[in-house]
């Protein structure tokens, strides 16, 4: 009989819980958290409060899809990074739902990184480079990192981003721009309206495999001030971004001698930045680019629930 694994993740702004067999997906629940109008973000008491309430209708929804017979795991994130002192509290909604789960069922239960996660999901479709090591970029809301990925999923911090992360430098001027959060789709739809020649060019700053986005967002929120186009600003963000990112791959690249680099998180969704980072790599780069199925790129519990069944058939070591 074929084995069935669970995964769960409460990241920032997503509850998630999935269910893998033979390396396919079986069940993929996830519900958003919401943010008031206007504002950038969430407490994390807040976001707490609100995994509890969406737990509480994904699980059984997820539990539908599964066969209970078959399960033999339940994995969870319970901190955002691989490593001991890496913490936040939304973690524990998650981590309460799969002690229940894995003692109501008396299966193992695994503890894992919410980075982690995102990299076994943008695995999915690129199982080739398992058991390789390559460079991995983690980019969303919560995240600017680069970091190298071992044959078992360790992950080696080389850099990234010194204040603002990726997704915030998104969001920020497409709430300042009167866009609902999080604002990433608003602000690649307005991006695709502009046409000619970009109008605007926002200054970037990236030392090695160090990067800031502060003065990226200020220039920003200047041209808005002014009045300037919508959708230049937009498509200048993501032009910012991806020159950004292509510089902290060429010297990660150099610095550590691989040649490949994978990318996940919610940021790397937008096949308008994936075009534009590919275009960049392909002129100005000697390093192979791959990127995970956009649909799984943002925070959700697929990777954990891959994860899972990858360490208990042996494929990765717990």
């Amino acid at each position: 009989m074929n084995a069935q694994y669970i995964g769960i993740d409460t990241s920032c702004y997503t509850t998630s819980a999935a269910c893998a067999e033979n390396g396919s997906i079986v069940s993929d629940r996830r519900t958003m958290l919401r943010v008031a109008s206007g504002e950038r973000g969430l407490r994390q008491s807040d976001g707490v409060f609100q995994h509890v309430r969406n737990l509480g209708e994904i699980m059984p929804a997820l539990m539908a899809d599964a066969d209970r017979a078959k399960i033999k795991a339940v994995a969870v994130s319970t901190r955002p990074r691989p490593e001991q002192d890496s913490y936040m509290p939304v973690f524990l909604a998650g981590k309460t739902a799969a002690i229940t789960l894995a003692n109501a069922l008396d299966v193992r239960l695994i503890e894992l990184s919410h980075q982690q996660g995102h990299v076994r999901a943008a695995l999915y479709g690129n199982e080739q480079l398992m058991g390789r090591r390559f460079l991995g970029m983690h980019i969303s809301g919560g995240t600017t990192e680069i970091f190298t990925v071992g044959s078992n999923l360790e992950i080696g911090l080389i850099g990234g981003g010194a204040d603002l992360h990726a997704g915030q430098l998104v969001d920020r001027v497409g709430v300042s721009l009167g866009m609902a959060f999080p604002s990433g789709k608003h602000m690649e739809v307005l991006a695709s309206e502009r046409s000619g020649e970009p109008a605007v060019r926002l200054p970037i700053w990236v030392r090695g495999t160090q990067c800031s986005f502060s003065g990226t967002e200020s220039a920003a929120q200047r041209l808005i001030e002014q009045g300037a186009d919508g959708a230049d600003i937009a498509y200048a963000v993501y032009d910012a971004m991806a020159r950004t990112f292509h510089k902290l791959i060429v010297n990660a690249a150099d610095e550590t001698g691989l040649d490949c680099v994978l990318i996940a998180g919610g940021v790397a969704s937008s096949g308008l930045l994936r075009k534009m980072l590919r275009e960049r790599m392909a002129k100005r780069g000697h390093v192979d680019v791959r990127f995970g199925e956009a649909r799984l790129s943002s925070d959700n519990a697929v990777g954990i629930a891959l994860m899972c069944q990858d360490i208990c058939t042996g494929r990765l070591e717990a």
